[in-house]
Parts: structure tokens; sequence; C-alpha cells
């Protein structure tokens, strides 16, 4: 068990509610099983194995929000059905142990998973490119569980633009389409995700919002400057809008390994915008060798204990493991 008691009796308090895993993308491609228990195949926990049931319950979690992921690359066709296997794959999953594992939509569904002994499980689809131009097929992803929509990932897409990557272009902001997305998003209650959009989407995305928004999993740029990371004045158009930022466990991002890093990208954003804005983003199981202190969910206690020693009072650490994305989900 990791953290120290203090640490883990403030998980019991607020059980963490993690924003970003793309553990179903390897469920898909090599039946990973989130109901056991797994070691990293790789040194350091490089690139993949972050994430299982067992684990979340040693890290003091709720919930686990689930990315799902279709790659463009070479691929124009069939994007959507790529999402749909992966939703697939967690339905198996929670079909073989319901009693363990429960798909969950809301902060009530995640309070009374809990109550009855069971890790929810939520959804957030990576690049509106899933759509494959159709917005119905959005309609058809929340009937299945999905509750946020991220509009890009790592390419241009009928919706918007890349902060970096193919079809990058600054000045743009969203398309026509991608106007018409966000609107239809608020409408089916699945929340606009802002990871990777360009600043000009991002910023257009936040002054459309009658919702809250979310950054599933960033960095910032007032902690460390980087093209993945989102200025002051990103963090307070989704704060404004009552919004929530989940910071990566990313060392290339953070600007550097160690829990220190992390503590100082939460730091920033509470001085910018207070404490009602930032959560936790992980990008766990995604293409990313996470910080080795966090290197897997059972470590998250962690992270606490280095907010605590940095002085974060108890309660701003609930909203940042708990609080600020419940209060999201229920809006």
């Amino acid at each position: 068990m990791h953290g120290s008691p203090e640490a883990r009796a403030l998980h019991e308090r607020f059980p963490a509610i993690d924003l970003h895993a793309d553990s179903l993308m390897w469920s898909r491609w090599v039946g990973y099983d989130l109901l056991a228990r797994h070691e990293p195949p790789l040194p350091w926990a490089a690139l993949g194995g972050h994430v299982d049931v067992p684990r979340l319950i040693e890290g003091g979690f709720g919930a686990q929000f689930f990315g799902l992921v279709s790659l463009p690359v070479g691929q124009r066709a069939g994007l959507a059905a790529v999402i749909d296997e992966q939703i697939d794959a967690l339905d198996r999953q929670i079909q073989g142990h319901p009693a363990k594992l429960s798909l969950v939509r809301t902060a009530d569904d995640i309070t009374a998973a809990r109550a009855r002994g069971s890790m929810g499980a939520l959804l957030g689809i990576e690049g509106a490119h899933s759509l494959e131009g159709d917005i119905e097929k959005l309609a058809h992803f929340a009937r299945r569980g999905v509750r946020y929509l991220g509009l890009c990932h790592f390419s241009a897409n009928e919706a918007c633009f890349p902060a970096f990557g193919r079809g990058r272009r600054d000045t743009d902001g969203l398309t026509d389409f991608g106007r018409a997305v966000v609107r239809r998003c608020e409408s089916l209650d699945v929340i606009v995700d802002l990871s990777h959009i360009n600043r000009a989407g991002f910023l257009e995305a936040c002054a459309m919002a009658t919702k809250p928004p979310i950054v599933s999993h960033t960095g910032v740029a007032g902690a460390f400057e980087h093209w993945r990371n989102i200025d002051d004045a990103q963090l307070r158009a989704v704060a404004d809008k009552g919004g929530c930022v989940g910071i990566i466990f990313c060392p290339k991002f953070l600007g550097g390994d160690g829990l220190g890093p992390v503590v100082k990208h939460i730091q920033h954003i509470i001085s910018v915008c207070g404490e009602d804005a930032p959560a936790l983003g992980s990008d766990w199981d995604g293409f990313i060798v996470p910080t080795k202190d966090l290197c897997d969910a059972s470590r998250l206690p962690l992270l606490t204990d280095a907010l605590l020693k940095a002085g974060v009072k108890e309660e701003t650490i609930g909203k940042i493991l708990h609080g600020n994305v419940m209060r999201v989900l229920a809006s």
C-alpha cells in the first residue's frame, strides 16, 4: 500500500476520479483484462500496464474515465466502429464481473457504485474524427454511455484543428461542424473536452459553452512552457464556465520527473483560477512514460501526500481528487 495513513484517509473521504486513461485501447488490441492485477511490461511502466481495478482500489479511486481512441493515420473510414469495439470490450468485462466494475454516467452513479463496492468506469472519446463527419454518431455514443467528447487529437478533423500535428492551423477556430458538435454535446449531456485542440478553437468553444467544459489531460504553460500545455487565459476560460482541468502525469509535459512538477502544475491552476478548477488527468495507458512516482494507479496517494506536504488544504485536495469532477458531472 502506498501513501501515509493521512493520505489514505483523504481518499476514503474523497475517492479519486481520473479524467483520462487509455486502457480500453489495449483491451481492444491485446485483450487487456481490467479485472486482473498487472505489472507493467516495461521498466518504469513505459507505455502501458498502468491501470486495472485492483490497483485502482489500492490507489483509493472511486471511478476512472477511459478514453476511447481511434487513430486516423492511414484510416478515414471505420473510426466510429473502433470506438464501439472499445465500449464492447468494457461491456464484456463488466458482464463478467458486475459486482467489481460498473459503467457509470453521473455523479450519483459513482456514489451508488462505490456504496456497493464497485469501481466506476466512465467513457470519453478522444477526437471528433471518430464521428466521421456525422453528428448523429454523437447521439449513438451518448446512448452507449459516453460522457465526454474531445474535439481534437493529433490531427485536423471535420470539427477543428490540433495544437500540434497533422493539419495544424493556429489561427482558425472551430468549423461550422465543430460549432454544431459543441451545441449537440450540450443537448446530450456530453461534456466538451478541450485537450489537444488549438488555442483558437479552445477559446471559441469556451465562449460558446453553456455547460462546464473540461480539459481531461494537460499541463499548464504557467508551470512549464510546452506546446501541449494551456496558458492562463485558457485556464480562466474553462474555470469561468465552471469546468475543470486534469493535470497529466507525463514528465515531458510537466517539465521534470517526480511529484514536485505535478504539484507545481496543480498549484499554478489554483493560483490562476482557484481551487474549483484542478483535477487529475493521468493519461495512463496512453503512449507516455509517466512520472515514476505515479507509474500506476496504486500510487496515487503519494501525490496526495505531496500536496499535503506542500501545504494544500485537505478540503482543496478533496476537490482535486473528487469534488471538481463530480460537480462537472452533475452540471
